[in-house]
């Protein structure tokens, strides 16, 4: 009898702390967050992922009452940043913006990679997409793609580009673009389009693809032209910009961006957090901002993010091997 109690006392407090696990992780959801939140971006400062993270981080404070802080760790197209979040506590309170070279380039980009980011870091939110153009410094004889082409055919190996880094979108959007068209463009890396960009400005090279935010100064000034852009359509802030995929049909390298999570962070908590980032891209405000800053707000489901990274991940390998580019 004494045996048959134990037996039944043990069930009943293993019940119990069950219940109160449950209970506990709804009780997170609902006072989730009770603290500041720190959200990392990969790279430095002004570039696509920290101008959305900084975006969204703002609605999110007024949303949360809380801090919500932006923290770059670039290097390594994005892998420092990644890594720190996946190896950070999984309680809601560090999170990732990062565009699609974390699951989509650098698993074929990199030998060995320092962590697995399709096991130890959860989608959460789909947040935009934003296209890169391509843009020329103003002394380039050449106003129009096809104008940039014959030039460089007839000048094989003398022109320049610009990239970001190595295994970058910007590196792979150009050396698709070189591989299907023959052109013979000499690959300059930096260290991020705070780089990259000053040098295409200066003259340094001839060449390089960016986000929009990053060039509309110099184009307005007179210093670069844009000559092409990597989404499939044009986009409303440039209409006169033609689509690349308008010459190369298929061509598509507008990066995607989102919310990640450490992995083993409650379900409902990843829930809350991506319900809110989607209500925040949503916003009047942020999406006006988005718009003005040639953003396309996308405000998805982690579920969604995931289906799209795989479908990027699939499109990027090509490109990756098509470059030949390798990183250690």
């Amino acid at each position: 009898m004494n045996k048959i109690t134990s037996r039944t006392a043990a069930l009943a407090l293993t019940l119990l702390c069950l219940a109160y696990s449950v209970s506990g992780f709804a009780q997170g959801a609902r006072t989730y967050p009770d603290k500041p939140v720190r959200i990392i971006v990969g790279y430095s400062p002004g570039g696509l992922p920290d101008t959305i993270a900084r975006v969204v981080a703002q609605r999110l404070g007024e949303v949360w009452k809380q801090q919500v802080i932006v923290d770059n760790r670039p290097g390594a197209n994005g892998l420092v940043g990644a890594e720190a979040v996946a190896r950070s506590a999984p309680d809601g309170y560090t999170l990732l913006v990062t565009d699609n070279s974390t699951h989509a380039i650098h698993p074929f980009l990199y030998a060995k990679m320092p962590f697995d980011p399709n096991k130890e870091l959860i989608p959460v939110s789909m947040t935009a997409k934003a296209p890169l153009y391509l843009a020329v410094h103003n002394s380039l004889p050449a106003g129009t793609m096809q104008e940039m082409i014959a030039l460089v055919k007839a000048n094989p190996g003398k022109y320049s580009y610009g990239s970001s880094g190595i295994g970058s979108t910007h590196q792979l959007a150009m050396e698709s673009l070189k591989a299907t068209l023959g052109l013979d463009i000499v690959h300059v890396p930096y260290k991020g389009t705070g780089q990259s960009v000053p040098a295409l400005v200066g003259g340094q090279v001839q060449m390089a693809f960016s986000g929009y935010t990053s060039l509309a100064a110099h184009v307005k000034d007179g210093r670069i032209k844009l000559l092409g852009i990597t989404s499939p359509t044009r986009s409303p802030t440039a209409p006169n910009v033609p689509a690349i995929a308008e010459m190369i049909p298929g061509y598509d390298f507008a990066p995607t961006f989102g919310f990640f999570s450490p992995a083993g962070l409650p379900r409902d908590i990843v829930s809350k957090i991506g319900s809110d980032v989607a209500d925040a891209i949503k916003s009047a405000d942020v999406a006006a901002r988005f718009a003005n800053l040639d953003i396309i707000a996308i405000g998805g489901t982690g579920e969604e993010f995931a289906v799209a990274l795989k479908a990027d991940a699939e499109r990027y390998s090509k490109a990756v091997k098509m470059s030949g580019a390798k990183a250690e």
